[in-house]
């Protein structure tokens, strides 16, 4: 997704960063197509910032008529962003990588994708959301509720009243969050 030449630009020209809003838009594009969950919420921009950096940071065009370079990339994304990858280190090894072109060229403009891709990825790691601790849930059982109590008990929370939590929940980096929505996104679409 990077440009194929920078020559030509100077002369105190706006420098904008395609690549990466392309990326950006092909996770929107993606997550809304798998309507998750609101795009308003935290969780979304996780999963959008999760997905959009997985595209901008693989190798390759994306490029293409309506989505087919999306269509042809997505078993790629899909296994970057699969449970047990090291999915946190591939993007650190792959944003320092080019930091570190960026540097050894010795440009004086900064690179607008690179800037946006590292505060996305800074946001992923210093955002922390509340979610659902799957680790002390123990193995499900039984349904203790009657479909009747069960809806009741639902409509209680959304309302918050009641009182009770849906379970035990931990404060967890933002990419931990969004990146299997993301992943689950891709499966969806």
């Amino acid at each position: 997704m990077r440009p194929e030449s920078t020559e030509g630009v100077g002369g105190g020209g706006l420098l904008v960063p395609m690549a990466w809003m392309y990326a950006e838009y092909i996770a929107d594009e993606l997550l809304r197509t798998g309507d998750l969950m609101p795009p308003t919420t935290l969780e979304y921009r996780a999963g959008r910032d999760a997905l959009a950096l997985t595209i901008f940071l693989s190798d390759g065009p994306v490029g293409g008529r309506r989505f087919q370079g999306v269509v042809a990339r997505m078993d790629e994304w899909r296994s970057l962003t699969a449970y047990g990858t090291s999915w946190r280190d591939w993007v650190c090894t792959r944003l320092d990588r080019l930091e570190a072109a960026a540097f050894e060229s010795g440009s004086r403009s900064h690179d607008p994708d690179l800037e946006l891709a590292g505060a996305a990825w800074r946001w992923l790691e210093e955002t922390e959301l509340l979610a659902a601790d799957l680790d002390a849930m123990g193995p499900a059982s039984g349904d203790p509720f009657s479909a009747g109590e069960a809806e009741t008990a639902s409509v209680a929370r959304e309302y918050g009243a009641g009182g009770e939590e849906e379970g035990p929940q931990v404060w967890t980096p933002a990419w931990q969050l969004g990146l299997p929505l993301g992943h689950l996104a891709m499966h969806l679409f």
